[in-house]
């Protein structure tokens, strides 16, 4: 039974280490047979099929079979098909669309198409949490001058092939399994031209409501030699926002309390290089705290913008004759983002990353509710007060804390099943606190970031 206002007094705070401070201590077992499934082959030939329509630019040719986006997109959703067929009920597949009036980037009235496949839910009180993992299979050609063109070709084997054969592959892992709160993979279409398929998704969702827990997005995930001639293949980029959009409430009270970094989308990205560390050890997952690269955008930042947990995953090493670039050789370069440079056992490592962060997610209680730090007093101890989720599995929470010039959650500790509870000698002060929730085989919910209950005026 919880007990409300009870408060855990401790002579000594039991500390884990640094590693364990984000994620759960030890390895699902079930977690670790479906990333043994993750296939680099299946991989391999899902990018060299969508790199073989020529282009998949947002305004070409949609009647043939063979080349233009409306052939990527049906070979999509046909090979989602398939695996749906193979899943025992567990996967749906759908189209969501709509037409785009004319932009500066779509000189005509345009169907913009994503292809959406979802496995829901099985537990009921866990079914309205939504893990969203995404990636973009339109592609372009350069962006000097060309890149209304959709006749050129533009194979985007990379950008973003690779990140849409992640999402198809996770699809066919996670469909023979069932999970406590929804998966959805999401091929969405006119990233190139301003982000438009997963604008249109997210608005929608936000309009109905929708609980989308936590978004990825896989973009440009498969290249590992840069073009400043390093080589990186054991490392990956997490790209997030500090805090939601300036002029909401949430950020004018994470900057009250100097919570720049503790934004909902920074929290996740967090969770994502914990968990990796966990089921992906030869494999860094890097935090970079910002929103995105200088000049370059994801479909990621619709979501964040309507205050989704968001970020964005890329590679390190970019290589920008790789990137929209029309395919050719110039001064004895090769320019062109095509098959051949494509690093499939890398692709399958940020499968992995994706694969074991959702796994986690959706086998994990959600997050508490309204995360409060008590400040209505001066005194040496931390106090923190939260409302539990409604998971039957629930088994407690942990609080966890770190020095305000950490990057990393350094600390935990298990404090039971309560919703109350004070922290003797640690001083919220000096500290950042947050606390998860978890359930009785230990799976471990994202990080909340409480806030003063009560503003108080400084004394």
């Amino acid at each position: 039974m919880i007990r409300t206002w009870f408060t855990l007094v401790v002579a000594t705070l039991v500390t884990v280490s640094t590693a364990l401070a984000g994620g759960a201590s030890s390895r699902d077992p079930e977690i670790e047979k479906a990333l043994a499934e993750i296939s680099v082959p299946r991989i391999k030939a899902r990018i060299e099929k969508l790199a073989s329509f020529g282009t998949r630019h947002t305004l070409s040719d949609t009647t043939s079979d063979v080349r233009g986006i409306g052939a990527a997109r049906r070979w999509i959703k046909l090979e989602f098909d398939q695996i749906a067929a193979k899943s025992d009920g567990r996967l749906t597949v759908e189209y969501d669309s709509y037409v785009q009036e004319p932009t500066r980037r779509v000189g005509k009235a345009t169907e913009i198409v994503n292809v959406i496949a979802t496995i829901k839910g099985k537990r009921t009180e866990s079914a309205d949490r939504i893990i969203l993992l995404g990636g973009h299979y339109d592609s372009i050609p350069t962006i000097r001058g060309d890149e209304t063109d959709a006749t050129i070709d533009a194979p985007g084997a990379n950008d973003d092939a690779s990140g849409t054969a992640v999402i198809m592959e996770l699809a066919e892992v996670c469909s023979t399994r069932d999970w406590d709160a929804t998966l959805v993979f999401a091929a969405f279409a006119g990233e190139e031209q301003g982000l438009l398929g997963s604008t249109h998704f997210a608005e929608a969702a936000r309009a109905a409501g929708k609980n989308i827990e936590a978004m990825i997005t896989n973009d440009i995930v498969g290249n590992t030699e840069g073009g400043d001639g390093r080589r990186e293949n054991r490392t990956l980029r997490v790209f997030s926002e500090g805090m939601p959009a300036l002029d909401s409430p949430l950020a004018a009270r994470l900057k009250m309390v100097g919570g720049e970094s503790d934004g909902p989308s920074r929290q996740f990205a967090r969770y994502i290089q914990e968990t990796a560390d966990l089921y992906v050890p030869s494999f860094h997952v890097r935090m970079i705290f910002r929103n995105d690269r200088y000049l370059r955008g994801g479909d990621h930042t619709p979501f964040s913008q309507r205050g989704y947990r968001a970020v964005r995953l890329t590679e390190p090493a970019e290589n920008y004759t790789r990137q929209h670039q029309n395919v050719r050789t110039e001064a004895g370069v090769d320019y062109g983002d095509v098959v051949a440079k494509v690093d499939f056992e890398y692709v399958a490592n940020v499968a992995r990353v994706n694969g074991a962060v959702a796994a986690s997610l959706a086998l994990a209680p959600a997050p508490p509710t309204d995360a409060t730090i008590e400040t209505r007093k001066l005194e040496y101890d931390t106090t923190l007060a939260w409302t539990s989720p409604k998971d039957l599995d629930l088994a407690g929470f942990e609080v966890v804390w770190r020095d305000t010039t950490a990057a990393r959650w350094e600390h935990a500790l298990d404090v039971g099943n309560v919703n109350k509870v004070t922290l003797p000698g640690l001083s919220k002060d000096d500290l950042y606190f947050g606390i998860r929730s978890i359930d009785d085989k230990g799976h471990r919910s994202l990080v909340v970031f409480p806030l003063p209950a009560v503003r108080q005026p400084p004394r």
